[in-house]
């Protein structure tokens, strides 16, 4: 028997060729944090510039033109320079309108314009938030105006007047005056001379604000001429359901065509100012029981001529 005993001493140490599994976990939870930690600043940081810059986003779009006023004024930053021996309007006249149409008695502002000339692109744009409607006499012209800009609403009509016959016209119109041709009516069922009813029928049953004469052309004998247009404008200013005044605006005022039909349908009395060749008138609403006098102006002294100057004024086509 053996009373010797050997005493063993184990000893635990790493294996030099294995990993530590305690390190392993030590470099991942590391490399987690700091990758949670480098997304969280990036997160952040890209949060904090998108927001401060969303105002300026905001009020950049905010500040964008309209389609169509961008589109005007870049029809008269090309055309500004290069039109030379095209009749415009002047400044004040233009100012003239535009400061009629801000200041417009009811809203939606409802605009009526009897020719399609320079500055049409600038009365849509000008009465962005309102009604406006062209009507010309040139069927090719509204047509190609179509195409080009569809959002505007634009018609062609037939004038049957020629400015050789102003007198004879003039004084047909104030025999009839009690019937065919009296302040107060429906155009669309009128057989004046004078009265034009060949417009969409939408147009006789809405009440304009404002109306502008400047067409159609009225230069040289056979030309239609505006007596037509200032006398419509005389009976739809009279006749208006809604609203009390409509203003007026005829340019090439100082023609014996158009000075003279304004005399007579639109009134000497209604005539508030007139800036260069632009006249400005404003008409009242009359009732139909008020129409039995029968008579456009209230103090008329008849200025009729037995014939017709074309000396005068330039037209625009």
């Amino acid at each position: 028997m053996k009373n010797g005993t050997n005493t063993k001493l184990i000893l635990l140490h790493p294996s030099i060729h294995k990993p530590s599994t305690s390190s392993h976990r030590f470099f991942f939870l590391f490399f987690i944090a700091f990758f949670t930690l480098a997304f969280t600043l990036t997160l952040f940081t890209t949060t904090t510039i998108s927001n401060s810059s969303t105002p300026s986003l905001s009020t950049a779009a905010s500040s964008f033109l309209p389609s169509s006023v961008t589109t005007a004024l870049l029809h008269y930053a090309s055309t500004a320079t290069a039109n030379f021996t095209t009749h415009h309007m002047s400044s004040p006249e233009l100012s003239a309108i535009a400061s009629t149409l801000h200041r417009c008695p009811s809203s939606p502002c409802r605009f009526l314009v009897f020719g399609l000339t320079h500055e049409s692109l600038l009365w849509h744009s000008l009465n962005i938030h309102g009604h406006t409607v062209f009507l010309d006499e040139s069927e090719y012209l509204v047509s190609s105006f179509e195409r080009t800009h569809p959002e505007i609403e634009v018609y062609d009509i037939q004038y049957t007047t020629k400015v050789k016959q102003m007198p004879d016209l003039l004084s047909l119109a104030k025999s009839h005056i009690e019937n065919e041709c009296k302040p107060v009516q429906n155009l669309l069922f009128s057989d004046c001379k004078l009265a034009i009813n060949d417009m969409p029928n939408h147009i006789y049953d809405l009440s304009w604000d404002v109306i502008l004469i400047d067409g159609p052309r009225g230069y040289f004998p056979d030309a239609p001429g505006r007596m037509a247009p200032i006398f419509t404008a005389g009976v739809l200013a009279r006749s208006k359901k809604r609203g009390r005044k409509t203003h007026v605006f005829v340019h090439d005022f100082e023609r014996d065509v158009e000075s003279i039909s304004s005399d007579e349908f639109l009134c000497e009395e209604n005539l508030v100012e007139t800036v260069d060749s632009l006249g400005h008138f404003v008409v009242e609403r009359e009732e139909a029981s008020d129409s039995k006098k029968s008579e456009f102006c209230k103090n008329f002294t008849s200025s009729s001529p037995s014939s017709v100057s074309l000396t005068s004024g330039d037209d625009d086509e």
